[in-house]
């Protein structure tokens, strides 16, 4: 199975280009035909393989238009969704408004989550780290429950 992991550091260039790293590129060339949608999230954009995304368009699809929290998620989720590929040289082009959301500016942190891809402004990243590491016993309940 191709997962996504690692943590990287990389920077945007002045045109909202980031270089993947070798690794996550290699998981989309295998598995996903080089192509992914990007959207934003909880203080940071999410980069989904193609295929995964429209796993996720699929699910969402079913569901009533008339619930207000479908309408809320599909407004924010669904339609900050962009389609993007790799440049030759390895690279993806955030589109600003997703750059702003993110607050995306020169240093940023590509998070393998498994089947997705988190992307982070430096600095959200590690408030968003030490966060976590603080309460880093509230998962306990939750990794005993994976079996671990």
């Amino acid at each position: 199975m191709s997962v996504f992991r690692g943590r990287y550091h990389h920077t945007i260039d002045g045109k909202g280009r980031v270089i993947f790293p070798s690794k996550l590129r290699e998981v989309f060339a295998d598995k996903y035909d080089n192509k992914m949608v990007i959207t934003n999230w909880d203080g940071c954009l999410m980069a989904f393989p193609y295929d995964e995304w429209r796993i996720l368009e699929e699910k969402v699809s079913h569901q009533s238009i008339l619930r207000r929290e479908v309408r809320a998620f599909q407004r924010f989720f669904m339609s900050g969704a962009v389609d993007c590929t790799f440049d030759s040289q390895g690279r993806i082009l955030i589109p600003p408004t997703l750059r702003e959301f993110a607050k995306l500016e020169k240093d940023v942190v590509l998070a393998g989550m498994i089947k997705v891809i988190e992307i982070w402004s430096k600095e959200r990243w590690g408030d968003e780290i030490n966060k976590t590491s603080v309460n880093i016993d509230d998962f306990s309940e939750y990794m005993a429950d994976l079996g671990i």
